[in-house]
């Protein structure tokens, strides 16, 4: 038996997507698992993948796999539309599976990295005697217009206040596109996916948003503390995270444009919902997440307003389910 599975969207998703496999595994011992995504590296050494296929390089697709195989299936709905993920009744990937009749049991995302790629990718890492931490401020497609998204990045000045109290403890890698706003005491990261993988893998502690990093990091077993703006992590985040939810917003939204949701995650401006990027999050209580303090760099810092928490999401099993 086949299972073909679509993947449509970012990185993230792709990562997320090897947690669906796991499921369809479980179901189905056995089965070929084909998996037509932009990323095929996200499943490179993933043994319960059978075959992956680029989405744009689908050849003899019908001929493989589907003309006399009355038996495959196919996971190629989107999740994005479901009922249950507009209304925020689950998780994404419980969402994924179960509108393709797939159980799940709360299972993580994956990634598996060789020993060789540790070490080739690994060697240009260690640039001081300081533990690695990885940063992570603004996401997005490389189509992206703006550099900046309210909804989803982190505020240029509310990480850099956070560089200056870290950057004597760590050797910071800032993960970035190499259009996107930079920061002073880090090193910018621009790699590809298994690099990067590599990276967070060695690093001592992550601070990232709603993006690649912050799947890739659950997917291999790293807590790391996640700030979440416009999304939620019941739907996209993990347990093993420490979630910052940032401030409620202070100015009336404007909800004229939404669609299937509250804000555009592209961040339009007339969308903007604080008087300042300030008041967005509050940079001692991510601090304070990470083990540090505002007070190392002779910064009183400002009382904490936001609310540190975890989510129930991914990794467990609701009751009655």
């Amino acid at each position: 038996m086949k299972v073909v599975l679509q993947v449509r969207g970012g990185i993230g998703k792709s990562v997320m997507a090897t947690a669906v496999c796991k499921a369809i595994q479980t179901q189905y011992p056995g089965c070929k698992i084909i998996v037509i995504t932009p990323y095929p590296d996200v499943f490179d050494n993933n043994k319960r993948v059978y075959q992956t296929v680029r989405e744009h390089e689908m050849f003899y697709f019908y001929r493989d796999h589907v003309m006399d195989q009355p038996d495959t299936k196919f996971c190629l709905l989107e999740p994005y539309l479901a009922d249950d993920f507009i209304h925020r009744r689950g998780h994404l990937i419980k969402v994924w599976c179960e509108m393709n009749g797939i159980k799940y049991n709360g299972g993580l995302p994956e990634i598996f990295l060789t020993h060789k790629e540790m070490t080739s990718f690994g060697v240009n890492l260690k640039r001081s005697n300081k533990p690695i931490f990885v940063l992570q401020t603004n996401g997005g497609m490389s189509e992206q217009g703006d550099k900046y998204s309210w909804p989803r990045d982190m505020p240029n000045d509310t990480a850099q206040k956070i560089v200056n109290v870290l950057a004597p403890h760590y050797n910071i890698f800032h993960v970035r596109r190499q259009d996107q706003l930079t920061l002073q005491n880090t090193v910018p990261v621009t790699e590809n996916f298994r690099p990067l993988c590599v990276l967070i893998a060695m690093s001592r502690k992550r601070l990232l948003i709603d993006s690649c990093c912050q799947h890739i990091a659950a997917a291999l077993g790293l807590p790391s503390v996640v700030c979440w703006i416009a999304n939620v992590p019941s739907q996209f985040g993990y347990e093993l995270h420490t979630n910052i939810i940032a401030n409620p917003p202070t100015q009336e939204p404007e909800l004229r444009y939404a669609l299937l949701a509250k804000y555009n995650t592209n961040g339009p401006e007339k969308e903007f919902p604080y008087n300042n990027e300030e008041e967005i999050f509050d940079v001692e209580p991510i601090l304070a997440a990470l083990g540090h303090s505002a007070l190392q760099a002779g910064n009183n810092g400002t009382p904490p307003k936001q609310r540190l928490t975890q989510s129930a999401p991914a990794n467990k099993k609701k009751k009655g389910k």
